[in-house]
């Protein structure tokens, strides 16, 4: 096996594999060090939603970017894509004047969407009561993946078109230190390799590599629950499927809504907005629909605190919530479980370790989404020296 290369990646997750993605495609010899047999972290606990209108900013265009890669890459290799679009659907006046100004705003920047009255709701999404649905807000660009399945995937095209590409599950980075010769990485089983460069997309792990460093990054973890009922294939419901509490949440709207600061929180609300819960549900490829989610907070010193446990009221909060949107048993549940990811107010956490060490992470729930590109946007400041500093 080779032991030297120009790029090792640390983290398997969708970070890690993009940025090796776009090192393999500037030529780079790349490394790619998974600790698990497989990933298992928040890339493959999500829905799998890939929606640059949740997005503001430099993340939209990222999102946006997003998508031609994930299209590109289907063409090439089945990566699990499916193109059937994103809906908000507004349950309340104040909820619907959002989706208006978002409208508004995605009209002026080209971004297509539609808006759909009731009556077009029902005729689209059959599923969804009428008696919740009062308009909605519609991409069709959009896209979702099986992010279990997808990751895999990419690893094994990446495998089979990329000649100077080697991938290591089952192999946790136990330190990393730079010399005459390189970087020099550490790993289990007495195993080293040399690099060029290394990039640390660490995910919920900060034990291994660097504790110091990511006990002063400002970072914040995130614990959410999600669930997935039995296959239900006669249920009509296609597509990233978002709901009133994902409107009143999402960083689009309160970014570009001028009415998003002012609108009341209906009591009806309150109980599941202190548990960070929006509803979402997508149909994965089996006919089974993801249904979440919730978000508990703990500072990256203290992840031990938000427990390995289920809160099994707040998924009764969330089932509760989605028996009042959605018209079929969503009570049908055959798999429960917790995400974590980190995140940080900046949106993305990168620090300069040494002249070639480098940490990305922090992206949030944003990954799936914008990582793609702003992987590519990561490598490339980081080949050209354009890093910013160490804390």
């Amino acid at each position: 096996m080779t032991k030297k290369f120009d790029l090792i990646v640390v983290g398997g997750g969708i970070l890690g594999t993009f940025h090796a993605f776009h090192a393999l495609n500037a030529g780079l010899k790349v490394l790619l060090l998974e600790k698990d047999n497989y990933p298992v972290g928040a890339t493959v606990r999500n829905f799998g939603q890939v929606v640059p209108s949740g997005m503001e900013g430099k993340w939209f265009e990222f999102g946006v970017k997003g998508l031609g890669v994930y299209r590109e890459l289907q063409q090439k290799f089945d990566i699990s894509v499916r193109n059937n679009g994103s809906v908000y659907i507004a349950s309340d006046p104040d909820e619907q004047q959002l989706l208006h100004e978002l409208k508004a705003h995605y009209d002026t920047v080209g971004y297509d969407c539609e808006l759909l009255t009731k009556k077009e709701i029902g005729q689209k999404y059959p599923a969804i009561r009428s008696s919740y649905a009062r308009e909605a807000l519609y991409f069709p660009q959009e896209i979702s993946v099986e992010p279990g399945r997808m990751i895999l995937r990419v690893h094994e095209y990446m495998k089979q078109h990329f000649p100077g590409f080697q991938l290591m599950y089952d192999s946790p980075v136990t330190d990393c230190t730079e010399g005459s010769a390189g970087v020099e990485v550490a790993v289990s089983g007495n195993r080293k390799f040399i690099s060029e460069k290394v990039v640390i997309c660490n995910g919920n792990e900060f034990k291994l590599l660097f504790p110091d460093i990511f006990a002063r990054s400002g970072q914040k973890v995130s614990k959410l629950q999600m669930m997935r009922t039995s296959p239900m294939p006669a249920i009509d419901l296609e597509g990233n499927i978002l709901t009133g509490l994902t409107i009143r949440r999402y960083e689009s709207f309160a970014k570009y809504c001028p009415s998003f600061k002012s609108i009341p929180v209906p009591d009806h609300y309150r109980e599941l907005q202190e548990h960070g819960i929006h509803v979402l549900f997508k149909k994965a490829v089996d006919g089974s629909f993801v249904i979440g989610d919730s978000h508990h907070y703990a500072d990256v010193t203290r992840t031990d605190d938000l427990g390995y446990d289920l809160d099994e009221h707040v998924n009764d909060l969330i089932l509760r919530e989605a028996s009042r949107i959605a018209d079929f048993d969503v009570s049908a549940i055959t798999a429960r479980w917790a995400g974590f990811y980190p995140q940080h107010p900046d949106n993305i956490v990168e620090i300069t370790v040494s002249d070639h060490v480098f940490i990305r992470t922090a992206i949030g729930g944003k990954g799936m989404t914008a990582g793609i590109a702003y992987a590519q946007d990561s490598i490339e400041r980081i080949c050209t020296g354009d890093a910013p500093v160490s804390l």
